[in-house]
């Protein structure tokens, strides 16, 4: 917007690169060199369309030019300070946009939802400025100021066109819907391939107005990751411009993720899962790097869908790439692959990982358990979970989520079994998030493709500090999405022996609800492709020490029939799975 201000179009994105301030007045932003290319682009769109809207410029669609676009610029400078009769005394020959005012005021509206049409960002950079050393006044001067200016001017000129102030007025975000502020920062991976990782900007802070609508290309997922023997940054040259990095608290781990600016939307969205590294956390050694959106057909040779990982023993790290195609474009990728990542992690630490959820609910009689359901997604995990919150909140005083999606456990030196998180926030389908279920935190949200079948929500579910505790286990529950209730078939039906628990979170029956590419009923090795697959052999040996350290603490392991994948019961079914598991908890 000045001339420290450099910006891009990336398909239906806007990145705007700052190293200073934005514009301060409405003059400056019209004159802007950003300003001229938005308005230039929108009549390109509609001379495609030859819309009747270009009649303001009083000449054929073919005949206009720049110079007319140049004239039109003048005109909004204009009516962003004086009534549109002011226009042709202070400009000449512009009568012809000052002619006909209703026809000048929908042009001005049609610009207006035209900027609002890409998804707008801003990356502050702080190279020897110091900005993430004063974040609020950074955003304050950059994103907030935006806001504020597009919308003063777009209400200026449309009240000095109609001459009447507007009886409503909506305060939507007419600036960005992102900001960061980013600097280089070299990462603890020594030396190779990882070395060009370091001139790539790192997040320190960013800031976004929730609730925050896009629209990426794809909106499910397909097959599982690769394991591969050659490193793919081996493979990659990264062009630092293009790139930022968000090193993302995954549990314990640090892992780095690289995102491209063709899938910047979904990158920031990590903001509502995964806690940003502060500095502290930086100094610790790198568990996982993973470029996200890599341009070109570099990885094509690597495995037949390309989302790869490299265990790298030599630095004692994973690497991981996926490419900068559409059908890559769906946050299940990035979601997914980090956390693969961190179960393999897990796995050499001797330690188990799980696909599932677990809570620890207090009642108000001072009881305390702690659940952990195991299932794939769409069974029914989440919906039981908020389905506790509504029907028991006469007898819970407190739900603590420790992992929504993904998590691990662990054997104490005591030889106790307890449960750690990964993630900070929830991605949950809005299909299943039936009205009543309250998330309680819907104005933080980020929602992905709204009007498409598996629309998803990211939002806030829980707190760092309580998926890193530890919490011991009291129950093991399998979710079990495609049974129905009878006699024989308890809502919950306790597992007698080890073996014939582990027989069935092995063999991870499950209903498909459409999250893949997958349909009916499917069979996943512990409901889990995320590392466990790749890892057979190694998480065999684990499962069975604990599955066994679970019935040797009388831990209670059973199935949880939500029925979720069960037409007409999506939500009836998860209602009285959270009903039995209330009752368990007052028997208990």
């Amino acid at each position: 917007m000045q001339s420290s201000c450099s910006f891009r179009f990336v398909n239906k994105k806007l990145i705007m690169n700052l190293r200073d301030r934005v514009c301060e007045t409405s003059e400056e932003l019209i004159s802007s060199e950003l300003f001229v290319e938005v308005l230039e682009r929108y009549v390109n769109k509609l001379r495609s369309k030859r819309v009747s809207l270009l009649k303001i410029f009083g000449k054929p669609v073919e005949e206009i030019g720049k110079d007319d676009i140049n004239e039109l610029v003048k005109v909004f400078c204009v009516l962003v300070k004086m009534p549109i009769n002011a226009v042709t005394k202070l400009i000449e020959n512009s009568e012809c946009f000052a002619r006909n005012p209703s026809l000048l005021l929908s042009f001005v509206d049609g610009l207006y939802n035209f900027w609002r049409q890409f998804e707008r960002f801003i990356i502050c950079d702080s190279t020897g400025d110091h900005l993430h050393k004063r974040p609020y006044r950074t955003f304050n001067s950059t994103i907030e100021s935006l806001t504020h200016l597009v919308l003063q001017t777009y209400r200026s000129a449309g009240e000095n066109i109609s001459g009447q102030h507007p009886n409503i007025y909506r305060q939507v975000t007419a600036g960005a819907e992102v900001a960061v502020i980013a600097l280089p920062r070299e990462v603890k991976i020594s030396g190779g391939s990882y070395q060009q990782l370091n001139a790539v900007p790192m997040i320190r802070q960013l800031l976004l107005y929730p609730p925050l609508l896009l629209n990426p290309p794809m909106n499910k997922r397909t097959g599982k990751f690769e394991k591969v023997e050659k490193n793919p940054l081996e493979l990659l040259k990264i062009n630092p411009s293009e790139w930022l990095c968000y090193p993302a608290k995954v549990g314990i781990q640090l892992i780095l993720v690289y995102i491209h600016q063709n899938f910047f939307e979904l990158g920031f969205s990590l903001c509502n899962l995964f806690e940003l590294a502060d500095d502290d956390f930086l100094n610790r050694p790198v568990d996982a790097v993973f470029l996200f959106g890599v341009p070109g057909n570099e990885l094509d040779s690597m495995a037949s869908i390309p989302t790869v990982f490299f265990d790298d023993h030599e630095k004692g790290l994973i690497s991981a790439a996926c490419p900068s195609k559409d059908e890559f474009g769906y946050f299940g990728y990035l979601k997914k692959m980090v956390l693969t990542l961190h179960n393999i992690k897990v796995m050499k630490n001797k330690k188990m990982p799980y696909h599932g959820a677990m809570i620890n609910i207090t009642t108000k009689g001072n009881r305390s358990k702690t659940i952990l359901i195991i299932g794939d997604t769409g069974a029914g995990k989440s919906e039981t979970i908020e389905a506790l919150r509504i029907f028991g909140d006469s007898q819970i005083e407190e739900i603590t989520i420790i992992a929504d999606d993904m998590g691990s456990l662990d054997i104490t030196s005591e030889g106790d079994v307890v449960g750690y998180g990964t993630e900070v926030g929830a991605f949950v389908r809005l299909d299943d998030l039936q009205a009543g279920y309250a998330f309680g935190q819907l104005d933080r949200s980020i929602i992905m493709n709204p009007n498409q079948t598996n629309a998803r929500i990211i939002l806030p579910v829980t707190t760092y500090d309580k998926i890193v505790a530890g919490f011991k286990v009291d129950t093991v529950l399998y979710a079990n999405n495609y049974e129905q209730v009878d006699g024989e078939h308890p809502i919950i039906e306790r597992l007698r022996t080890p073996q014939n628990a582990l027989n069935v979170f092995r063999k991870g029956t499950a209903m498909s609800k459409g999250t893949t590419t997958s349909t009916g009923l499917v069979h996943t090795y512990f409901v889990n492709v995320f590392g466990p697959v790749q890892y057979c052999d190694l998480h065999d040996e684990i499962a069975k020490t604990y599955f066994e350290k679970f019935f040797e603490n009388n831990i209670f392991v059973g199935q949880l029939r939500t029925r979720l994948g069960i037409s007409n019961w999506e939500r009836r079914g998860p209602e009285e799975a959270a009903k039995a598991l209330l009752l368990q908890l007052a028997e208990a």
